[in-house]
Protein backbone atom coordinates (compact mmCIF):
# COMPACT_ATOMS: atom_id res chain seq x y z
CA UNK A 1 0.00 0.00 0.00
CA UNK A 2 1.70 3.48 -1.02
CA UNK A 3 2.21 5.96 1.74
CA UNK A 4 -0.48 8.36 2.13
CA UNK A 5 0.52 11.63 0.65
CA UNK A 6 0.29 13.63 3.69
CA UNK A 7 3.52 11.45 4.61
CA UNK A 8 5.31 12.09 1.56
CA UNK A 9 9.28 13.01 1.79
CA UNK A 10 8.05 16.74 1.86
CA UNK A 11 7.03 15.77 5.89
CA UNK A 12 9.73 16.58 8.59
CA UNK A 13 11.55 14.27 10.43
CA UNK A 14 9.39 14.03 13.41
CA UNK A 15 6.20 13.88 11.52
CA UNK A 16 7.70 10.83 9.67
CA UNK A 17 9.69 9.60 13.51
CA UNK A 18 5.78 9.59 14.63
CA UNK A 19 4.49 7.67 11.67
CA UNK A 20 6.50 5.02 12.21
CA UNK A 21 6.20 4.82 15.57
CA UNK A 22 2.40 4.63 15.03
CA UNK A 23 2.95 1.93 12.61
CA UNK A 24 4.40 0.13 14.48
CA UNK A 25 2.36 0.01 17.25
CA UNK A 26 -0.53 -1.29 15.46
CA UNK A 27 1.67 -3.93 13.82
CA UNK A 28 2.46 -5.06 17.17
CA UNK A 29 -1.08 -4.85 18.11
CA UNK A 30 -2.55 -8.60 16.81
CA UNK A 31 0.62 -10.27 17.99
CA UNK A 32 0.11 -8.71 21.79
CA UNK A 33 -3.50 -9.96 21.56
CA UNK A 34 -2.49 -13.40 20.07
CA UNK A 35 -0.06 -13.69 23.07
CA UNK A 36 -2.93 -13.66 26.27
CA UNK A 37 -5.51 -17.08 25.51
CA UNK A 38 -8.97 -16.84 27.24
CA UNK A 39 -10.10 -20.13 28.88
CA UNK A 40 -13.51 -21.00 29.75
CA UNK A 41 -13.46 -23.26 32.80
CA UNK A 42 -15.86 -25.29 34.52
CA UNK A 43 -16.19 -25.85 37.95
CA UNK A 44 -18.78 -26.89 40.68
CA UNK A 45 -19.58 -24.09 42.99
CA UNK A 46 -17.99 -24.04 46.13
CA UNK A 47 -14.44 -25.08 47.28
CA UNK A 48 -14.04 -26.04 43.72
CA UNK A 49 -14.73 -22.98 42.39
CA UNK A 50 -12.78 -20.91 45.29
CA UNK A 51 -9.73 -22.54 44.13
CA UNK A 52 -10.01 -21.61 40.13
CA UNK A 53 -10.11 -18.38 41.50
CA UNK A 54 -6.92 -18.50 43.29
CA UNK A 55 -5.20 -20.17 40.01
CA UNK A 56 -7.38 -17.69 38.17
CA UNK A 57 -4.86 -15.07 39.44
CA UNK A 58 -2.14 -17.19 39.27
CA UNK A 59 -2.60 -17.81 35.33
CA UNK A 60 -2.77 -13.89 34.84
CA UNK A 61 0.99 -13.92 35.02
CA UNK A 62 1.09 -15.84 32.56
CA UNK A 63 -1.26 -13.75 30.15
CA UNK A 64 -3.81 -16.64 30.90
CA UNK A 65 -7.43 -15.47 31.14
CA UNK A 66 -9.78 -17.92 32.76
CA UNK A 67 -12.98 -17.36 33.33
CA UNK A 68 -15.03 -19.25 35.45
CA UNK A 69 -18.26 -21.11 34.76
CA UNK A 70 -20.06 -22.40 37.66
CA UNK A 71 -22.20 -25.67 37.25
CA UNK A 72 -23.96 -27.23 40.37
CA UNK A 73 -24.23 -30.76 39.10
CA UNK A 74 -21.55 -33.30 38.11
CA UNK A 75 -22.74 -34.66 34.65
CA UNK A 76 -23.04 -30.98 33.23
CA UNK A 77 -19.14 -29.69 33.14
CA UNK A 78 -18.13 -32.49 30.80
CA UNK A 79 -21.00 -32.24 28.58
CA UNK A 80 -20.19 -28.39 28.28
CA UNK A 81 -16.53 -29.62 27.67
CA UNK A 82 -17.04 -32.08 24.93
CA UNK A 83 -19.48 -29.52 23.03
CA UNK A 84 -17.00 -27.02 23.12
CA UNK A 85 -18.79 -24.59 25.29
CA UNK A 86 -15.83 -24.69 27.91
CA UNK A 87 -12.07 -25.14 27.21
CA UNK A 88 -11.63 -27.26 30.68
CA UNK A 89 -12.82 -28.13 33.76
CA UNK A 90 -11.82 -29.02 37.17
CA UNK A 91 -14.23 -30.66 39.55
CA UNK A 92 -13.82 -34.83 39.30
CA UNK A 93 -11.73 -37.45 40.09
CA UNK A 94 -10.25 -39.93 37.29
CA UNK A 95 -12.77 -42.98 37.70
CA UNK A 96 -15.88 -40.76 37.07
CA UNK A 97 -14.04 -39.14 34.08
CA UNK A 98 -13.36 -42.45 32.75
CA UNK A 99 -16.65 -43.74 33.53
CA UNK A 100 -18.44 -40.79 31.82
CA UNK A 101 -15.97 -41.54 29.06
CA UNK A 102 -17.49 -44.91 28.82
CA UNK A 103 -21.13 -44.08 29.12
CA UNK A 104 -20.98 -41.20 26.75
CA UNK A 105 -18.08 -41.35 24.54
CA UNK A 106 -16.60 -38.17 25.26
CA UNK A 107 -13.05 -37.07 23.98
CA UNK A 108 -11.44 -35.75 26.90
CA UNK A 109 -8.44 -36.32 28.64
CA UNK A 110 -7.11 -35.47 32.27
CA UNK A 111 -4.02 -33.22 31.99
CA UNK A 112 -2.78 -32.75 35.90
CA UNK A 113 -4.06 -33.41 39.38
CA UNK A 114 -4.92 -30.79 41.62
CA UNK A 115 -6.82 -31.60 44.86
CA UNK A 116 -8.01 -34.53 47.04
CA UNK A 117 -11.47 -34.35 49.08
CA UNK A 118 -12.00 -37.00 51.63
CA UNK A 119 -15.17 -38.83 50.98
CA UNK A 120 -17.28 -39.45 54.21
CA UNK A 121 -20.74 -40.36 56.04
CA UNK A 122 -22.90 -38.08 57.88
CA UNK A 123 -25.83 -38.63 60.02
CA UNK A 124 -28.03 -36.61 61.97
CA UNK A 125 -29.42 -39.63 63.87
CA UNK A 126 -25.80 -41.33 64.94
CA UNK A 127 -22.67 -40.82 65.85
CA UNK A 128 -20.73 -43.32 64.68
CA UNK A 129 -21.26 -45.60 61.40
CA UNK A 130 -21.43 -48.45 63.84
CA UNK A 131 -24.46 -46.95 65.26
CA UNK A 132 -26.46 -47.75 62.58
CA UNK A 133 -29.21 -49.81 63.04
CA UNK A 134 -30.53 -52.85 61.68
CA UNK A 135 -32.01 -51.87 58.03
CA UNK A 136 -31.30 -48.10 58.40
CA UNK A 137 -31.45 -45.89 55.38
CA UNK A 138 -28.15 -45.13 53.90
CA UNK A 139 -27.68 -42.59 50.88
CA UNK A 140 -24.73 -42.94 48.27
CA UNK A 141 -24.51 -41.46 45.36
CA UNK A 142 -25.93 -42.74 42.02
CA UNK A 143 -23.28 -42.16 39.52
CA UNK A 144 -21.04 -45.55 39.32
CA UNK A 145 -17.52 -43.95 40.28
CA UNK A 146 -18.56 -42.43 43.25
CA UNK A 147 -21.42 -45.03 44.60
CA UNK A 148 -18.66 -47.42 43.98
CA UNK A 149 -16.11 -45.29 46.24
CA UNK A 150 -18.93 -45.12 49.11
CA UNK A 151 -19.06 -48.79 49.10
CA UNK A 152 -15.62 -49.07 49.48
CA UNK A 153 -15.90 -46.70 52.52
CA UNK A 154 -18.67 -48.63 54.18
CA UNK A 155 -16.72 -51.97 53.96
CA UNK A 156 -13.56 -50.72 54.79
CA UNK A 157 -15.61 -49.22 58.61
CA UNK A 158 -17.11 -53.03 58.52
CA UNK A 159 -20.45 -52.14 57.67
CA UNK A 160 -20.88 -54.20 54.67
CA UNK A 161 -18.62 -56.86 52.65
CA UNK A 162 -18.09 -56.86 48.56
CA UNK A 163 -17.29 -59.27 45.82
CA UNK A 164 -13.30 -59.58 46.10
CA UNK A 165 -13.63 -58.70 42.33
CA UNK A 166 -14.99 -55.20 43.15
CA UNK A 167 -13.18 -52.04 42.47
CA UNK A 168 -13.52 -48.12 42.49
CA UNK A 169 -17.26 -49.30 40.19
CA UNK A 170 -18.44 -51.32 43.05
CA UNK A 171 -22.49 -51.50 42.34
CA UNK A 172 -24.94 -52.37 45.38
CA UNK A 173 -25.39 -56.06 43.52
CA UNK A 174 -21.48 -56.40 44.39
CA UNK A 175 -22.59 -56.90 48.37
CA UNK A 176 -22.64 -59.85 49.19
CA UNK A 177 -23.02 -59.26 53.31
CA UNK A 178 -25.03 -57.04 54.79
CA UNK A 179 -25.34 -58.17 58.31
CA UNK A 180 -27.60 -55.03 59.19
CA UNK A 181 -29.74 -55.33 56.22
CA UNK A 182 -29.18 -51.75 55.29
CA UNK A 183 -31.14 -50.35 52.88
CA UNK A 184 -28.57 -48.98 50.17
CA UNK A 185 -30.85 -45.80 48.44
CA UNK A 186 -28.77 -44.03 45.59
CA UNK A 187 -29.55 -40.24 45.22
CA UNK A 188 -28.12 -37.49 43.30
CA UNK A 189 -24.69 -36.62 44.85
CA UNK A 190 -25.77 -33.00 44.67
CA UNK A 191 -28.91 -33.96 46.37
CA UNK A 192 -27.74 -35.85 49.61
CA UNK A 193 -27.06 -32.97 51.65
CA UNK A 194 -30.76 -32.57 51.68
CA UNK A 195 -31.69 -35.53 52.02
CA UNK A 196 -30.38 -36.22 55.30
CA UNK A 197 -33.40 -35.52 57.13
CA UNK A 198 -34.98 -38.46 55.22
CA UNK A 199 -31.88 -40.73 56.12
CA UNK A 200 -29.96 -42.54 58.68
CA UNK A 201 -26.73 -41.91 57.18
CA UNK A 202 -25.19 -40.35 53.76
CA UNK A 203 -22.29 -40.46 52.05
CA UNK A 204 -21.64 -36.59 50.67
CA UNK A 205 -18.90 -35.82 48.40
CA UNK A 206 -16.43 -32.87 50.01
CA UNK A 207 -17.61 -30.10 48.25
CA UNK A 208 -21.03 -30.41 48.34
CA UNK A 209 -20.41 -31.26 52.43
CA UNK A 210 -18.62 -27.91 52.56
CA UNK A 211 -21.58 -25.77 50.74
CA UNK A 212 -24.24 -27.43 53.37
CA UNK A 213 -21.57 -26.20 56.76
CA UNK A 214 -20.19 -29.62 57.01
CA UNK A 215 -16.38 -29.83 58.34
CA UNK A 216 -15.56 -33.53 57.27
CA UNK A 217 -12.74 -33.32 59.87
CA UNK A 218 -15.43 -32.91 62.52
CA UNK A 219 -18.55 -33.98 61.41
CA UNK A 220 -18.36 -37.27 59.51
CA UNK A 221 -19.14 -40.41 60.89
CA UNK A 222 -16.61 -42.34 58.89
CA UNK A 223 -14.22 -40.90 56.43
CA UNK A 224 -11.56 -41.40 53.81
CA UNK A 225 -8.22 -41.77 54.04
CA UNK A 226 -6.90 -38.03 53.08
CA UNK A 227 -4.19 -39.89 50.60
CA UNK A 228 -6.76 -41.63 48.35
CA UNK A 229 -6.85 -42.71 44.62
CA UNK A 230 -9.51 -39.83 43.83
CA UNK A 231 -7.63 -36.86 43.29
CA UNK A 232 -9.18 -34.45 41.31
CA UNK A 233 -7.76 -33.26 38.63
CA UNK A 234 -8.02 -30.44 35.27
CA UNK A 235 -9.70 -32.06 32.36
CA UNK A 236 -9.61 -30.57 28.55
CA UNK A 237 -10.67 -31.70 25.29
CA UNK A 238 -8.29 -34.55 23.88
CA UNK A 239 -7.82 -32.46 20.92
CA UNK A 240 -6.17 -29.40 22.87
CA UNK A 241 -4.02 -31.18 25.32
CA UNK A 242 -0.87 -30.16 23.59
CA UNK A 243 -1.59 -26.85 23.27
CA UNK A 244 0.56 -24.36 25.24
CA UNK A 245 -2.37 -22.81 27.37
CA UNK A 246 -2.96 -25.75 29.04
CA UNK A 247 1.22 -26.34 30.38
CA UNK A 248 -0.04 -23.30 31.75
CA UNK A 249 -3.29 -24.12 33.28
CA UNK A 250 -2.20 -26.82 34.84
CA UNK A 251 1.20 -24.66 36.39
CA UNK A 252 -1.62 -22.24 37.99
CA UNK A 253 -3.66 -25.20 39.49
CA UNK A 254 -0.63 -26.32 40.89
CA UNK A 255 1.18 -23.25 41.82
CA UNK A 256 2.66 -22.61 45.49
CA UNK A 257 -0.32 -19.71 45.84
CA UNK A 258 -3.18 -22.96 45.85
CA UNK A 259 -1.00 -24.88 47.71
CA UNK A 260 -1.06 -22.65 50.68
CA UNK A 261 -4.98 -21.44 49.87
CA UNK A 262 -6.09 -25.09 50.89
CA UNK A 263 -3.66 -25.72 53.62
CA UNK A 264 -4.51 -22.68 55.20
CA UNK A 265 -8.69 -22.39 54.23
CA UNK A 266 -9.57 -26.51 54.25
CA UNK A 267 -8.39 -27.76 57.62
CA UNK A 268 -6.87 -31.07 56.11
CA UNK A 269 -10.77 -31.45 54.62
CA UNK A 270 -9.01 -31.52 51.48
CA UNK A 271 -5.17 -31.71 50.74
CA UNK A 272 -3.07 -30.44 47.88
CA UNK A 273 -2.51 -33.83 45.00
CA UNK A 274 0.86 -32.27 43.52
Amino acid sequence: MPIPKIFSFSCSRRGAFAFATALAAVTLLPTMAQAQDTIRIAVTAGPHAQIAEVARKVAERDGLVLKLVEFQDYIQPNAALDAGDVEANSYQHLPFLESQIKARGYKISAVGNTVTFPMGFYSKRVKSIADLAAGAKVGIQNDPSNSGRALQLLQKYGVIKLKPTAGVSATVADVIENPKKLQIIQVEAAQLPRSLDDLDAAAINTNFAVQAGLVPTRDAIAIEDPKNPYANLLAVRTADKDKPWVAKLVKAFQSPEVKKFVEANFAGSMVPAF
